[in-house]
């Protein structure tokens, strides 16, 4: 055994390899495999072989390389494609003929609409002719040359062929109806005329349909032909004047042959004897009445009334009274009926439901239009109507649908399908029966339903085939996801009937909420984002859901397909940053400071400037409620009087630092009213005052020129510090820890203690000189809030240009800073300042020195003795002594400086009732 073994070894090895024949499951080893496939200029080609198909078929006792003969010999797996597989050598004579046809002609050109040996018969699968599941069986002949010469398809098309319709004629035609509705095998098909693979233009002399050849064509099966002939033309010009005598196309005309129709039994004129009669009417009220107009009108104009009302016994008096049986379209509409039965309104009709439409309530009775004529009830644009019918608000199916969708014909009509078919004429448009079907509607909580939640992609596949492509292969496909939750379809995003535009800011805007549906911890993080704080105000332009996971084609994360996946999130970002680097790209977009153990940096950031808000507030409200009881002694004590006439006033503040200090309320304002806008813009008046500027585009312009209105006052006062210091003729030493300095100073500290022992009653007043410590802690926040705001403002206004040195996360903590910060600058201006400088008991209801730059010298010396003091030991008093402002001048300040008041108590309490109210 064991030579014998080696023997066979040696053999296998170095004997020439075709000693042994190749057997087909070598070969099946690999195209065996369903999946088995392979890439061809750029398209996917399946190169599987179904081997129970193969054996049974007329090839099955053959080898492979019989066909496949370049393979022969040859190792396995095979390297390269194999050459064309050539028929001729086993049908050499059909070769030959089909060579000198049309298509053989054609595809020794390399035409590439030339069918070959493999479109008509098949290739790995050919059945005997005579089967009836061979390709090209006398019953399936029609449909495999229709496949190239049907209405619209490229052979048609391109090549300009005169024929026109010709698949339809056929259909239409006596042969073509005994052959497809009766299954008259033996009626004539296409290669009964063309032949089967000689097929040559009817001009060719050798063609079966040439002139000269027709009637031997035809007389293979109409073989009494010129027989019959013989009763209408005279028997002599068959032998004299042979081509004086019309041959059969002539009369019949190719592909339309008829059968000639006779009236036989009831005539239409014996029913439109009465019913011709409009104003017939039956006992039970029915109308009976026809108009004759109308049916020389309709698709049935061909159809005998006998055809459809059956049953009629024509020897009766009145033979429509014999007519038991309804109308039964199924007759000639079996598929259709069908249909109809299994939906929702057959159901209802078989249970006799007054709500179910009918056949005739849909396409009409007498006056029936096909489709396709613009005055039939079933063209594209007059569905939407009909359906109404029944469908629209108040009428018998929306009644009966009571409790779920409502106004469903008025939102499809405003809806993205409603508009372009029946605004824009968009005949490709879906309609009612485009989703529902025409004729086998269901609910959709029935699982046959075409918009059940399982079926409702494959539907919407119809128009938009590329959109379901993408998702099928999305982490929002069965396919792709394995989970027993609910994943989404087309109608959860866009809706069933009042789809929008999905450019639309109204659709844009939307969409957030659909995702947050299912993703609502990633969507509640979104919305803390500038992206998500806009959207809520209304801002459809800034990045959605679906502007950076894509829209239907949504892949996980980590998947190298994502948009957020490493390789992609760059170009991802560029879409609306084109000058993102891969540091933006480290912006972490759904970061939140309620995660520490996730974004420790920004936790701890956001608890910082929380501490320091609290802190600030819980400081500056101690001081105010120890400083009420005292301000309330002194306005007893000294009572606000108006000045008396021709009474100088101290003039305080220069013309240059009451516009400054005026320009910087309106900046203020407007940063205050189009920042905590965006913070709270969760809150409702948030979205009102965002529409009431505009829209936040305009409201973020307005936010930018305030900012940059801010940093131009800032800028003007250090120019202003800078020439003061010039002109004083002070070094800046002696300037900054002169008397009059604004910096902090140890005295500053002895009149904090000073204060406070007065507010407990413990001691005097202090003698406050030019400044105070809470003027100087309010001029130095004003340094502060530029400094921080206006950096991390900064950053947040050109990401892209800072991230090229910082990285992405640093957006994120400069959103924390930014927005913080300027919740305690508003914060503490609105209410802390206010107190302080208007309305504190001692100078409410308001004080506007820093608006006239003028003060009661009474009040000068009761508030400021120490500067009081001073200027009189300098003898500058009566130097900065000026008459009072004219009242005009005054009334104008005044209305300014309440509307600026207004508007800031008005944002504090929408802040407080966002906060208190609305949070989330």
């Amino acid at each position: 055994m064991s030579c014998f073994r080696a023997a066979f070894y040696f053999l296998a090895i170095f004997l020439p390899h075709p000693v042994f024949a190749q057997d087909n499951g070598e070969c099946l080893g690999c195209h065996g495999d369903a999946s088995f496939s392979t890439e061809r200029e750029g398209k996917t080609v399946l190169l599987a072989v179904d081997e129970t198909k193969f054996n049974v078929s007329v090839h099955g006792k053959l080898s492979c390389v019989n066909c496949h003969a370049g393979l022969k010999g040859k190792d396995l797996p095979h390297a390269g494609r194999p050459e064309p597989v050539l028929c001729a050598g086993c049908h050499r004579n059909v070769q030959e003929k089909f060579m000198e046809s049309l298509h053989g002609k054609a595809l020794a050109k390399k035409d590439p609409l030339a069918p070959t040996c493999q479109n008509c018969h098949g290739s790995h699968d050919i059945a005997p002719v005579r089967s009836l599941q061979s390709a090209v069986s006398p019953l399936r002949i029609p449909y495999v040359c229709g496949s190239c010469h049907s209405e619209g398809s490229p052979v048609q098309s391109q090549r300009q062929i005169h024929q026109s319709n010709i698949f339809e004629n056929y259909s239409e035609s006596i042969h073509g109806e005994g052959l497809l509705k009766k299954g008259l095998s033996v009626s004539a098909n296409c290669v009964s005329c063309h032949s089967a693979h000689e097929i040559l233009p009817h001009t060719d002399k050798h063609s079966t349909i040439n002139r000269d050849n027709i009637v031997k064509t035809c007389t293979r099966c109409h073989g009494q032909i010129e027989d019959v002939h013989r009763k209408i033309i005279n028997g002599r010009l068959w032998e004299e004047r042979p081509h004086a005598v019309p041959v059969c196309i002539e009369c019949h005309q190719p592909h339309k042959i008829r059968k000639v129709f006779y009236n036989q039994g009831m005539a239409d004129r014996d029913c439109l004897h009465c019913h011709a009669n409009d104003a017939l009417i039956s006992k039970d009220g029915r109308r009976l009445g026809v108009r004759p107009d109308h049916l020389a009108d309709s698709a049935h104009k061909k159809v005998a009334c006998a055809q459809c009302h059956s049953g009629a016994t024509p020897s009766s008096r009145r033979s429509c009274e014999t007519v038991v049986k309804k109308v039964d379209c199924s007759v000639c509409h079996e598929n259709q009926t069908a249909e109809h039965r299994a939906g929702i309104h057959g159901r209802l009709l078989a249970k006799n439901d007054s709500s179910a439409p009918s056949c005739g309530e849909c396409h009409g009775t007498h006056q029936i239009w096909p489709k396709k004529d613009k005055r039939s009830p079933t063209f594209p644009t007059n569905i939407p109507g009909l359906c109404a019918r029944c469908h629209r608000e108040g009428e018998k199916a929306a009644l009966r649908n009571k409790g779920t969708e409502h106004e469903i014909v008025s939102h499809y009509v405003e809806s993205i399908h409603g508009k372009g078919l029946l605004k824009s004429g968009l005949l490709v448009a879906a309609t009612c029966a485009s989703c529902h079907t025409a004729h086998r509607e269901l609910p959709a909580g029935d699982p046959a339903s075409s918009v059940n939640k399982n079926n409702v992609a494959a539907t919407c596949a119809q128009c938009h085939h590329g959109v379901f492509e993408l998702y099928i292969t999305s982490v929002h496909s069965v396919k792709v996801l394995k989970t027993d939750k609910e994943l989404p379809t087309c109608n959860n995003c866009h809706t069933a009937h009042t789809i929008k535009r999905t450019d639309q800011e109204g659709f844009r805007v939307g969409i957030m909420n659909q995702c947050g549906r299912c993703h609502a911890e990633i969507a509640k993080t979104y919305f803390e984002t500038y992206h998500g704080k806009v959207s809520q105000l209304g801002y459809g332009k800034t990045a959605k859901c679906h502007d950076c996971h894509g829209a239907h084609d949504i892949a996980g994360v980590n998947d190298p397909k994502s948009h957020l996946s490493r390789q992609n999130v760059v170009a991802t970002c560029q879409k609306c940053h084109p000058g993102a680097t891969r540091r933006f790209a480290g912006y972490m977009t759904h970061a939140t400071h309620h995660d520490p153990k996730k974004y420790p940096l920004i936790f701890w950031t956001f608890w910082a400037m929380t501490g320091l808000l609290v802190g600030t507030f819980g400081v500056a409200g101690i001081h105010t409620l120890l400083w009420i009881p005292r301000a309330i002694q002194i306005r007893r004590e000294h009572p606000r009087r108006p000045p008396m006439p021709g009474e100088k006033q101290f003039v305080r503040f220069r013309l240059l630092e009451r516009l400054l200090h005026a320009t910087m309320v309106v900046s203020f304002l407007g940063l205050a009213i189009t920042g905590m806008m965006l913070k709270f813009s969760y809150s409702n008046w948030a979205v009102k005052l965002s529409h009431f500027l505009g829209g936040f585009e305009i409201a973020g312009n307005i936010h930018r020129f305030c900012a940059l209105l801010m940093i131009a006052v800032f800028i003007t006062h250090l120019v202003a510090l800078i020439e003061r210091q010039r002109q004083s003729g002070l070094g800046w030493k002696e300037l900054i820890s002169g008397p009059d300095t604004l910096l902090p100073t140890i005295r500053d500290a002895r009149e904090i203690a000073t204060t406070l022992k007065w507010y407990l009653g413990l001691g005097p007043r202090p003698r406050y000189g030019r400044w105070t410590y809470w003027e100087k802690f309010d001029y130095f926040a004003v340094f502060w809030g530029i400094t921080i705001i206006g950096s991390s403002g900064l950053m947040l206004w050109f990401p892209e240009f800072f991230t090229r040195l910082l990285p992405g996360w640093f957006i994120n903590i400069a959103t924390i800073i930014h927005s913080d910060e300027a919740l305690l600058a508003v914060g503490f201006i609105f209410t802390v300042h206010f107190f302080n400088t208007h309305f504190r008991p001692d100078k409410f209801p308001m004080d506007i020195v820093i608006f006239t730059g003028q003060m009661p010298l009474e009040e000068l010396k009761r508030e400021r003795p120490q500067e009081y003091e001073t200027l009189l030991a300098r003898a500058e008093l009566e130097g900065r002594l000026a008459e009072p402002l004219n009242p005009l001048a005054i009334a104008v300040i005044r209305v300014f400086a309440w509307a600026a008041l207004a508007v800031g108590l008005l944002l504090v309490i929408a802040i407080i009732y966002a906060m208190v109210f609305t949070y989330r």
